[in-house]
């Protein structure tokens, strides 16, 4: 008889689907009707939901007005019609939320935080020395991706044609940080078999529960 799938794994899937029809579609408006308002509508609109829900969550009042701003100049966007070259603002959203997450996840690397990894970790599993030293590199690395990430997204914007760009923001963003998680949690029981282990459904789910208090 086979295994039933889990409901983790479901939404897990579920989550991915979601994730890669949006991809798909932002790439194809990018490319296709770049300039158009209800396309800079649908493009920012999610992000901004999403950083809006967060902020609220964590009652960060700085960046629920940041996200206020956003909600008025993406409004003015759409009731002038579009603009004439939206490629830019779609290249700094993208540039600039990895390289606000590069810094987000280096702020927790002072002396005196615990680095974010660590702190997802030590939800699901007991930390040791040696989780705790390989979590705060985990964090140092997610760091150098996120910078990377948002280095790269301007120099291809300056130096290749737009779709090129649009190629790189929509498609291979999600897969490359696809690629990064999931790799890394199959590598983490190589290098280091004395770890307990935990599913990628739990490592999801730390994730998005990370605002709330610590258990």
């Amino acid at each position: 008889m086979s295994t039933p799938v889990s409901p983790g794994r479901w939404s897990l899937l579920g989550g991915a689907v979601a994730v890669a029809a949006y991809a798909l579609l932002s790439h194809w408006l990018m490319v296709r009707l770049p300039a158009q308002a209800w396309t800079v509508a649908l493009l920012f609109g999610p992000l901004l939901l999403a950083v809006g829900s967060l902020a609220w969550h964590q009652r960060h009042v700085l960046g629920l007005v940041a996200v206020a701003a956003g909600v008025a100049g993406v409004s003015w966007v759409v009731s002038q019609g579009g603009v004439d070259d939206v490629n830019k603002l779609y290249v700094l959203q993208h540039a600039g939320i990895h390289a606000a997450l590069a810094l987000g996840f280096a702020a927790t690397l002072g002396p005196r935080s615990v680095p974010l990894i660590t702190g997802l970790a030590a939800r699901l599993q007991t930390m040791t020395p040696g989780l705790h030293a390989y979590t705060r590199r985990l964090t140092q690395g997610w760091v150098v991706y996120f910078a990377v990430m948002a280095g790269a997204s301007v120099v291809i914007y300056l130096v290749a044609p737009w779709p090129w760009w649009s190629f790189f923001g929509n498609l291979l963003t999600p897969v490359s940080a696809a690629l990064f998680f999931v790799g890394e949690h199959l590598l983490r029981y190589r290098l280091h078999p004395e770890f307990e282990r935990i599913s990628l459904s739990d490592a999801v789910r730390a994730y998005r529960t990370r605002s709330d208090p610590a258990p």
